[in-house]
């Protein structure tokens, strides 16, 4: 695969089953438009959507949790004005959604959401559900990707609950509903959205995943699955979406880390990539899109954007060069991996 980074340049992947798709290289990652830490306003999320589709991007990403279904429901307004063809969309399943009192909200970092609760189901009829849910939403006749959500660590408090969630996705017949409707026809590609590696190389010890979503856990600070997950992608034809390209922000000028306040360590090599960045007149964002886009299990990456200046900059950093001195520069410091591919 030849890595072309411009925002637009087209990434094709054909699944294990013959499914083809077509990415570009920066899509949309919506989670910030289900009122991510601040409320939204349709007409906002529309224009966001439009600067999105304007730019170029063909990629959009979603799920059920953003918002509640509010993620899900704006896409959905640009994507039924779109012929079917010209985009590629995403959106997950594994939680299913009840009506509930104003106290027992449990909407996390997201705000002002439809007064609901969420609980994980990863049975059969629970992906079904999700999906059909999923849909009535986008107000579309299928998605091109199911991600199994946060079957990981982060959302089952720890290691053991992430196995956990994996076997019950699996004896209770969640896979077994996604690959029917991956042999239907109704979906091309099935895998996992998650905040860490290791789920997704569980998946491909245990299953036929084709992709996955895979959250901060390659990024210029973070390159663990260079020596695991990554080669195992490659042997067995999966491919890997990158999001959080910026750690929840610290890549790009926001003070948090994963979602929360910056530890002392990350802070530390932060300081030491921004050095090498001010050195080579690079900004760090840019810096960030560029080196995850560079690998060639990675067909795109979705930085997301909560307005239409977020947006259109990561489109702009995306198509901005970057010298090959900056790059050898970061890992003569030992800043980023000494096999990670680089744009140059």
């Amino acid at each position: 695969m030849t890595m072309q980074l411009s925002s637009t340049a087209r990434r094709k992947f054909v699944t294990r089953d013959g499914n083809r798709l077509s990415f570009t290289t920066l899509g949309f990652g919506s989670a910030p438009l289900g009122n991510y830490t601040k409320v939204l306003s349709e007409e906002d999320c529309d224009r966001t959507l439009e600067a999105a589709w304007d730019s170029g991007m063909r990629y959009f990403d979603t799920a059920p949790f953003y918002g509640f279904g509010l993620s899900e429901m704006r896409v959905g307004r640009l994507l039924k004005k779109l012929k079917r063809k010209d985009y590629v969309v995403s959106t997950k399943v594994g939680r299913l959604f009840e009506p509930c009192a104003k106290e027992e909200v449990n909407s996390l970092f997201f705000i002002d959401t439809p007064q609901l609760r969420f609980y994980y189901d990863y049975s059969y009829d629970g992906i079904m559900r999700s999906y059909e849910e999923s849909l009535g939403r986008l107000g579309i006749d299928n998605v091109d990707i199911l991600y199994v959500h946060d079957v990981d660590a982060y959302a089952h408090g720890g290691r053991e609950g992430s196995e956990r969630a994996i076997r019950q996705l699996l004896d209770l017949g969640g896979w077994r509903a996604l690959t029917e409707l991956r042999a239907n026809g109704d979906v091309k590609a099935i895998g996992t959205g998650v905040n860490e590696w290791q789920p997704c190389a569980r998946l491909l010890e245990l299953a036929d995943p084709d992709l996955f979503l895979l959250a901060g856990r390659y990024t210029l600070l973070e390159q663990d699955p260079l020596e695991t997950l990554f080669p195992q992608c490659m042997e067995k034809n999966a491919r890997v979406v990158i999001g959080g390209p910026y750690n929840s922000g610290v890549l790009a000028g926001t003070p948090t880390y994963n979602y929360a306040e910056i530890p002392p360590d990350i802070a530390e090599r932060v300081a030491a990539i921004a050095a090498v960045c001010a050195a080579h007149e690079v900004p760090m964002a840019r810096a960030a899109l560029h080196f995850v886009a560079a690998h060639p299990v990675v067909v795109s990456v979705i930085p997301g954007g909560q307005n239409v200046d977020q947006t259109l900059q990561n489109a702009r950093l995306l198509n901005e060069k970057i010298p090959a001195a900056f790059w050898a520069d970061l890992k003569a410091k030992r800043l980023i991996h000494p096999d990670a591919p680089t744009p140059n």
